[in-house]
């Protein structure tokens, strides 16, 4: 079984972390998110990975130079153009030349889905795809997917008004298709796999759910982001070490429910909880950063204040006593 994961976007929601890097190129604790992604995929037997780029390739082919992530063979497929959701899969699946089933993931998705088991029930039940849903108490910002008893899709609302929504369930990021979908996606030019090919194979009753109460989370905002990594830190979902071992946290500074990563420093009577310090960044002495990002190579002054889920850009220098609560910083234009 061979996966195509979509990697390609801006991630414009967290920027300033995103700027120069792909958002799939953040790290989660230990390592980039792409990497939790791809590990995943392989625990379920997948052979190769197509990544479908866009936005700074070679974010990705410099760090996994030999053509390998968490163990398994990647292809890059790089855009010509942004040609949307349906448009990236059927060019990277076709530069691949995948031309069996196939898994499509979004590539900031994070998940405990039991991938073999919707590849099973899907190649069972004779479907063109599946689509794995997750239930959510507030469907209004994602594509809501009603289905029948029989898990027979119904039909696509992409992001309806929330007392519009015909159910809580939404799509989740995660498809088996087969490989005539390919055929249904015109070349040269964007198309939405949720506005144009999903709504389109439900009416022809082609389309089966893949309903989930399993562990979900869409990365794409600095809140999600962050929880992403507190989550490892809680073990929702692995137990791994908060603090990197070439971190520096002097003696007197706190730091409870958070994440320090590779470089980064916390000095003496400093509180750092429920955040992250990304690689490199330093927490000045008698600062508090709390519910927030501190991006890498970031420096928080002496006494500030970084609190109320603030996003602290790469680089940035947040002046001696200062308060943050909220935002980024610095701002954007």
């Amino acid at each position: 079984m061979e996966a195509v994961v979509l990697v390609g976007g801006f991630g414009t929601r967290l920027r300033p972390l995103t700027a120069d890097t792909p958002k799939q190129m953040l790290p989660v604790v230990d390592r980039p998110m792409v990497e939790h992604v791809v590990d995943h995929l392989a625990a379920h037997g997948v052979t190769r990975v197509v990544l479908s780029l866009g936005f700074r390739p070679e974010a990705f082919t410099t760090a996994y130079p030999d053509g390998t992530c968490a163990g398994l063979p990647l292809h890059y497929a790089v855009e010509p153009e942004p040609l949307d959701t349906a448009g990236a899969v059927r060019f990277a699946a076709l530069d691949a030349g995948v031309d069996g089933t196939f898994l499509v993931l979004n590539g900031d998705v994070l998940t405990d889905l039991d991938v073999s088991a919707m590849v099973g029930r899907h190649c069972a039940s004779g479907a063109t795809g599946t689509i794995a849903l997750t239930e959510v108490d507030d469907p209004s910002r994602y594509g809501v997917v009603p289905f029948d008893d029989e898990r027979r899709v119904l039909g696509f609302v992409e992001k309806p008004p929330i007392d519009e929504a015909p159910s809580r369930w939404i799509n989740a990021g995660t498809y088996v298709l087969e490989p005539a979908v390919l055929d249904r996606i015109a070349p040269g030019r964007r198309v939405s796999i949720e506005r144009e090919v999903f709504p389109s194979l439900a009416a022809e009753g082609a389309l089966r759910a893949e309903p989930s109460t399993g562990y979900w989370l869409d990365t794409g905002t600095p809140e999600a982001y962050l929880r992403a990594n507190l989550d490892l830190v809680d073990g929702t979902r692995a137990g791994l070490t908060a603090v990197h071992p070439s971190a520096a946290v002097d003696d007197g500074a706190r730091v409870g429910h958070s994440v320090v990563m590779a470089g980064g420093s916390v000095r003496s009577d400093a509180e750092v909880c429920d955040a992250v310090v990304m690689r490199g960044a330093m927490v000045g002495r008698g600062s508090t950063v709390r519910a927030s990002v501190v991006g890498p190579g970031a420096t928080i002054g002496e006494g500030a204040s970084v609190v109320g889920g603030c996003l602290v850009g790469p680089g940035a220098s947040v002046p001696v006593g200062t308060v943050l609560d909220g935002g980024r910083f610095p701002e954007e234009d």
